[in-house]
């Protein structure tokens, strides 16, 4: 390599490779070696070169449309400087000195400072908006040293848990960038799995190893992108052994709130109507989204619904049953004679929307109210109207403890019997 001497410093004198002439304005450049020994310039030169041509290709990567690229290459650009990458916000708030080093930093053609170094060194580049789906991509790079001697089987074991969680929280608010996740979309997926331990008897343990894959992911990616993020993955865990009771919801605050003039009007149709349909049957949310033409019966003597596993699985063989339909809920189904298509595939954004409803507009009897507590409010009503135990027992869909003998009682009797509780 041709070193030469300008003043009392020895330099490096190269052509710019035609690679880079998009990054690089001049056709020739000039690097100092920092000595005025030329044993030592000569030994220096080729390490200088490579980290010029690693720092023309980390330009080149800047100047792609692909956000994750251009962020990427500014980390590199910023490191090949010797400056720890930083965002703008935080490279202003450096003690002065600081500051100062790193503008002068810059390299500069003509007196014109470089834009795409100015911009990395500066910390000026944005953030890519990396989304659920691209962070659970991108962390399977990331994690590669965790799994070098993972036999296949336990590969899949090991990725499949991830994939699930981050599945499950797509499936409630979409498959948004990770900086647009809020508070609010992580007490509802926290809130849906309430549910889902009601509803599938499932366990704390099994939410909370969602939240703790889920939060790896996140956590795992916005530190190796250095994406800076404060992710509202705090204080979320489920209590082990035993999940937040349900509070029912008083019959007072059902009739002069739930159901005052107006008050659901904010509420998509279905998800309004699966909400009245509760009010009067204190079937699970999943159930109702569920409902289909063959299992809503409105023409019957007394209309009714089954709760049946048409094309899905029941929490129990208990599960399946029949409901009689009367007041608010019977109006509300028929104007859905064919069920919910909106929910019956998806049902787990139903809970979440309502909740987040009933939230925004001061619905919610407690803090601790939540959609769910419409059940237990059906089962309350029942317990003071001192309605038989297996008939009680039947309409929630809970194991009774003996043998059940008989039908139970006829459609018409139990509709005569839940009539003075309903609305």
């Amino acid at each position: 390599m041709a070193v030469m001497l300008r003043g009392a410093t020895w330099n490096l004198r190269k052509r710019v490779p035609v690679r880079y002439g998009e990054v690089e304005p001049r056709r020739e450049i000039w690097l100092s070696l920092h000595t005025d020994s030329r044993a030592e310039a000569e030994a220096k030169a080729p390490a200088i070169w490579r980290a010029q041509i690693e720092a023309w290709e980390a330009r080149l990567a800047g100047a792609s449309e692909d956000a994750e690229r251009r962020f990427q290459a500014a980390q590199d650009l910023a490191a090949k400087r010797g400056f720890s990458w930083l965002p703008l916000k935080d490279v202003t708030r450096l003690p002065r000195e600081e500051l100062l080093e790193r503008i002068e930093a810059i390299p500069a053609h003509g007196q014109v400072p470089n834009r795409q170094e100015a911009a990395a060194i500066l910390g000026a580049v944005s953030a890519p908006e990396i989304t659920v789906s691209r962070a659970l991509d991108l962390y399977w790079g990331f994690t590669r040293d965790r799994v070098t001697d993972k036999s296949p089987d336990q590969l899949r074991r090991w990725r499949n848990p991830r994939i699930k969680a981050v599945r499950n929280l797509i499936t409630l608010i979409g498959d948004k960038p990770i900086p647009a996740i809020s508070g609010d979309d992580m007490l509802a997926f926290r809130a849906w799995w309430l549910d889902r331990i009601d509803d599938e008897g499932l366990s704390a343990n099994s939410a909370n190893k969602d939240l703790i894959h889920l939060g790896d992911v996140l956590k795992t990616v916005n530190k190796m992108k250095r994406l800076g993020l404060v992710l509202p993955l705090s204080d979320l865990s489920l209590k082990e052994g035993k999940a937040r009771p349900r509070l029912p919801f008083s019959s007072a605050w059902i009739r002069d709130h739930l159901l005052a003039p107006g008050a659901l009007d904010g509420l998509n149709d279905q998800a309004r109507a699966i909400f009245l349909v509760m009010i009067n049957t204190g079937a699970r949310p999943s159930e109702l989204a569920a409902l289909s033409a063959q299992t809503i019966h409105l023409h019957a003597t007394t209309p009714y619904i089954t709760i049946e596993g048409e094309n899905r699985q029941l929490k129990s063989a208990n599960a399946e049953r029949r409901i009689p339909l009367l007041g608010v809920s019977l109006e509300a189904l028929r104007a859905f004679p064919g069920g919910f298509d909106r929910y019956r595939t998806n049902s787990a954004t139903l809970s979440a929307t309502v909740n987040k409803f009933l939230r925004n507009n001061d619905l919610k009897e407690t803090d601790g109210h939540t959609m769910y507590g419409l059940r237990h409010a059906f089962e309350d009503r029942m317990l003071a109207a001192h309605i038989d135990e297996r008939i009680r027992r039947d309409l929630m869909g809970h194991a009774l403890g003996r043998v059940r003998y008989g039908q139970g009682g006829s459609m018409a009797d139990v509709a005569n019997r839940l009539a003075p509780i309903s609305f």
